[in-house]
């Protein structure tokens, strides 16, 4: 029992620390809690998980050479950066038109939420390099215990996410009744900004290898 908690709380901590780093999963975390409340957060991260939950997929079937590609780097930067540079000129030019509503939902899809929370990791090649190298070291550390090690690691990891996620949307949420429009559009307007630095970067990343 106490292999499998030590590798729950190494993964938990790690992955906590990751989480709350500035980038491109947080700002979407923050501007879609802004328009759709505390929901927000947990269909982010339902997206995010399943997408951690294939790259665990691929990583134990031997497919991490792949990722290691100088290529595959590059794609992912590119394809990833014109994607958020997308993301932020939807909410750019939005803005003026942006109400603020205080209920719950906004009226968006749930599946859009969760199909955003797939997007989003997937846009930062950082997040699959993450999952190449230390996330790999700590699956093949894992792998030597068995199957319940490996869900072990994966719990820790995913936990990290929901908590600090979820932490950030609640009081967003919760703080959302003192926004005025100035404040909420402005708001906005940084995440879109932030957005964009973090595909401009992207890409920069990207041009840099070739």
């Amino acid at each position: 029992m106490l292999p499998y908690l030590t590798i729950f709380l190494a993964s938990f901590t790690i992955a906590l620390t990751g989480a709350m780093m500035p980038g491109p999963l947080l700002t979407a975390t923050i501007t879609e809690s802004l328009r759709h409340g505390f929901i927000a957060a947990p269909l982010l991260m339902a997206g995010h998980g399943l997408l951690e939950l294939a790259l665990l997929g691929a990583l134990l079937t031997g497919l991490s050479p792949l990722f290691h590609q100088p290529w595959f780097f590059v794609a992912v930067s590119f394809g990833g950066g014109v994607l958020l540079l997308g993301m932020a000129w939807s909410i750019w030019r939005t803005l003026p038109a942006l109400k603020l509503l205080i209920g719950e939902g906004g009226g968006q899809n749930h599946g859009n939420l969760i199909l955003k929370g797939v997007t989003i990791s997937l846009a930062n090649p950082y997040f699959t390099i993450w999952w190449a190298t230390i996330g790999l070291g700590y699956i093949m550390h894992s792998q030597r215990l068995g199957a319940a090690a490996i869900a072990a690691f994966f719990a820790g990891h995913i936990l990290a996410d929901c908590v600090w996620y979820g932490a950030v949307s609640l009081a967003l949420a919760r703080g959302r009744r003192f926004l005025n429009l100035p404040l909420y559009r402005g708001a906005m307007a940084t995440g879109a900004v932030l957005l964009a630095f973090f595909g401009s970067y992207f890409i920069y990343a990207g041009w840099e290898r070739l």
